[in-house]
């Protein structure tokens, strides 16, 4: 089977899980053109052989970045990495002559080559290669990336996302950060701060400390800031913290409203969030330069977790407004909001994905939780995943992963983050320091 059918195959699924998404480019660099309703794939098998090291100084970073290449690749679920002991022949360098006999003859699909320099003054270099082995042609133009020696995962991410798109069609999300409440203690004692690291758990730093109890952090479109809620004074404020920088302040409100499940708009100049004074919770909505919150609900239900359409247009919001906890979508001014959630159970937590089309959710049915995802209109309804407590979803920066926080089951259970691929496939724990909870995924990097 040539690269370009299971091309095909990745569409398949990418069409059952994400309808509308633009379909993967060939090895040949024309567009594939496949309506299919159903299908399943395997992995991938992908050759990554070592990274060429050349310089001394590069080895050991040669083979770090073909480690976390392959890791992010394999952890997608859509990739199986053949082991070298299987290869026939080698990389030895970096512009050497592709044997594709022998690479056939393992039935690798595609092959990765690399290589990695280190400068006398710690810059790293590092070159990639993509083939389609049955075709015998590479799939796309080699690319050269570089930075500083502490950057070297970001490189390696940055390689691998530029392998998935040109596979999958889709845009990468491996070069991208999650900011998270770290949590320590007895589930009757929790300790809660803010932490931050990258997409697989590595690098994380601490935004602020344990003293007063942290909620629902949310990245702003550039990601180098966050929302988030504290209860330092008492009762639930909404704090601005710039992550480079771990300044903070806190969202004016008047009176002693309290405030909290902010989320930035698109353009990152405004935020949406809850507002609970005098009995009732609305959503407001509030410029970041200056000015008074502005309502955008008002009913005497309960009214919060609001997210933003990618275009700024709309917000989806749960509320108890018909007797149980609902999602419902309204505009972005305010005014008249549309139910969209009609399934047994409750719905809560809506984020709208990134490019538009669907709306991630919490849903409580019959004693246990779920991820889902829906249509905006409300269609399509699907569960992906199911446990004693799963809440809170977030979606990669391309739309097809989401992590959410899952919490085990008794006086000991601890709250860990895990991630599903839209298509309900390659769940798994993401790794952290400790307990965690309340993901909320980034852009992007620049």
């Amino acid at each position: 089977m040539t690269l370009s059918r299971l091309l095909a195959s990745l569409a398949i699924t990418a069409a059952l899980a994400m309808p509308g998404l633009p379909a993967p480019a060939n090895a040949q660099g024309g567009p594939l053109r496949i309506e299919i309703t159903e299908g399943v794939i395997e992995p991938l098998p992908v050759a990554i052989p070592p990274f060429i090291a050349e310089s001394p100084a590069a080895e050991q970073l040669a083979a770090d970045l073909t480690r976390v290449v392959s890791a992010d690749l394999t952890g997608t679920g859509l990739f199986r990495e053949i082991p070298q002991s299987a290869y026939i022949s080698g990389v030895s360098a970096f512009d050497q002559t592709i044997q594709y006999a022998d690479w056939k003859a393992i039935n690798a699909q595609a092959l990765v080559t690399g290589a990695v320099n280190v400068d006398g003054a710690g810059n790293v270099t590092v070159k990639f290669r993509l083939y389609d082995v049955f075709s015998e042609a590479q799939l796309g133009e080699g690319l050269q990336l570089d930075g500083g020696s502490n950057a070297w995962r970001r490189l390696a991410h940055k390689v691998a996302d530029q392998v998935y798109s040109r596979i999958t069609g889709e845009g990468g999300y491996f070069d991208s950060r999650v900011v998270f409440v770290s949590e320590e203690g007895p589930k009757d004692a929790r300790r809660k701060r803010l932490a931050v690291m990258d997409y697989d758990g590595a690098n994380v730093q601490y935004l602020t400390d344990s003293a007063s109890i942290v909620l629902a952090p949310r990245f702003s479109p550039s990601g180098d800031r966050v929302l988030y809620t504290s209860y330092e004074t008492g009762q639930p404020e909404i704090f601005l913290l710039n992550v480079g920088s771990v300044q903070r302040q806190q969202i004016p409100v008047p009176g002693d409203a309290m405030t909290f499940s902010p989320r930035f708009s698109p353009s990152g100049d405004s935020v949406v969030f809850s507002l609970s004074q005098g009995g009732n919770t609305d959503i407001y909505a509030m410029n970041l330069g200056g000015g008074q919150p502005i309502r955008l609900t008002s009913t005497p239900a309960i009214e919060t977790a609001p997210s933003f359409s990618p275009d700024g247009s709309q917000i989806v919001f749960e509320s108890d407004r018909s007797g149980s906890q609902q999602l419902y979508i309204m505009s972005a001014s305010g005014g008249e909001a549309r139910r969209i959630s009609f399934g047994p159970g409750r719905y809560g937590t809506p984020v709208w994905s990134p490019q538009g089309d669907y709306i991630a959710f919490t849903k409580q049915n019959e004693g246990r939780f779920h991820i889902g995802v829906m249509r905006t209109d409300g269609s399509e309804e699907r569960l992906l995943t199911a446990s004693f407590l799963d809440e809170g979803p977030t979606w990669a920066p391309n739309g097809r992963v989401i992590m959410f926080t899952r919490e085990s089951a008794g006086a000991g259970g601890t709250a860990q983050l895990f991630s599903v691929d839209i298509s309900g496939r390659n769940l798994k724990q993401v790794s952290t320091p400790g307990a965690a909870s309340d993901p909320a995924w980034s852009p992007l990097l620049p």
